[in-house]
């Protein structure tokens, strides 16, 4: 890792989609366009085509498919996710404490959401609180005021009585929970795969929601009335299959439905973006995949026939100022992913970074 306090990067500088510079400086681990005064020599210069440190909204530091991991383990796969130019997380869920993240300046920034609320024995072991209806909006207010502004619900999940996927809280526990968040200064998202619970988690006021592979003609309307963004974490949705053919024995009705959410995921991603839903790149890394597949999921966002532009949209610019942080602004932190090539034509180039700069340092 260089440790130059000052560093160009010039080429092609995507501070928006159309708003190109010839050239920005990183001075003590900030971003400058302004030519250093009295710089001495010559800077590290780094070139090629620069975008903001890329987004996975939905990404689990600290947790692998048994629950939490140790700190060497999560350092790997923080490290992993970086490397792939992930340099801004929301971690949406882990019962690891990677508060120790935030002091490492080599490492992507993590925005928490504190650890899953589920219900009891409706969600996968070792994860989650898991909690009856009535403690939901006390949970709620321990993670908001724990977490970097957002709380996760487990908002469906397998009913073993029903066999199938079943929403996991009655409408008013959901009410008052969101509006406790809320009180807070939290947003709060779910875990939904299914159909039933997404009308009373939008109308009790939820801000985002996780896979929404149960997206249909009736609630997309709602979800776009009301602003709702979605994170469709398409690279996980690709593991339906497998997981249907698991449980085909012992619950053939959930089988048969996580079926027909794969076969409809990307006309359910792509109806939603039409209908003006806000549609974010998440991975779901760190629970049964694995980290670092930031640009599959921006490519697999281009398969379900969100525009390239839009896609990359998804995971920089329109991500960050979704979760509050900036981009390649004057004086934000220098945290940047430079291509041999344009993404914007052709999001592929993602997945082969140049060089990844992190609080104005070039990692490796």
């Amino acid at each position: 890792m260089s440790d130059h306090t000052v560093l160009q990067v010039k080429g092609r500088v995507l501070v928006g989609p159309e708003d190109v510079r010839d050239e920005l400086w990183c001075v003590d681990g900030r971003i400058t366009f302004e030519r250093p005064a009295g710089l001495a020599g010559e800077a590290l210069t780094v070139e090629g085509w620069a975008l903001p440190g890329l987004v996975d909204a939905h990404c689990h530091v600290g947790l692998d498919k048994h629950g939490p991991v140790d700190e060497v383990t999560a350092e790997k796969q923080a490290l992993t996710d970086r490397d792939a130019g992930t340099l801004l997380i929301r971690d949406a869920g882990s019962p690891s404490d990677t508060r120790w993240i935030d002091d490492r300046e080599d490492l992507p920034k993590i925005i928490r959401a504190g650890r899953h609320i589920a219900r009891t024995r409706r969600y996968i072991r070792n994860y989650a609180h898991e909690i009856e209806p009535d403690e939901l909006v006390a949970y709620v207010g321990r993670e908001a005021r724990r977490g970097d502004g957002w709380v996760k619900l487990v908002g469906d999940w397998i009913d073993r009585g029903l066999g199938d996927l079943a929403p996991s809280w009655p409408r008013a526990e959901v009410e008052a929970a969101i509006a406790e968040a809320h009180r807070l200064g939290a947003r709060v998202t779910a875990h939904c795969f299914a159909e039933d619970s997404l009308r009373d988690l939008v109308e009790a006021g939820i801000d985002c929601v996780e896979h929404a592979t149960g997206l249909t003609e009736d609630t997309i309307p709602l979800f776009a009335e009301r602003g709702v963004a979605i994170v469709p974490t398409l690279v996980n949705i690709a593991t339906f299959p497998h997981l249907a053919d698991g449980g085909e024995e012992k619950f053939p009705r959930w089988s048969a439905h996580m079926r027909r959410l794969h076969a409809r995921r990307y006309d359910t991603v792509r109806a939603a973006w039409d209908a003006g839903i806000p549609v974010f790149v998440g991975t779901d890394a760190g629970g049964s995949l694995p980290h670092g597949l930031v640009a599959a999921e921006v490519e697999e966002l281009t398969k379900a026939g969100i525009p390239p532009l839009d896609a990359l949209s998804a995971t920089t610019w329109r991500a960050r100022s979704w979760l509050g942080r900036p981009a390649l602004e004057e004086g934000a932190p220098a945290d940047l992913v430079v291509y041999g090539e344009d993404p914007r034509a052709d999001v592929r180039v993602l997945a082969a970074p140049r060089r990844v700069i992190v609080n104005g340092r070039v990692i490796g």
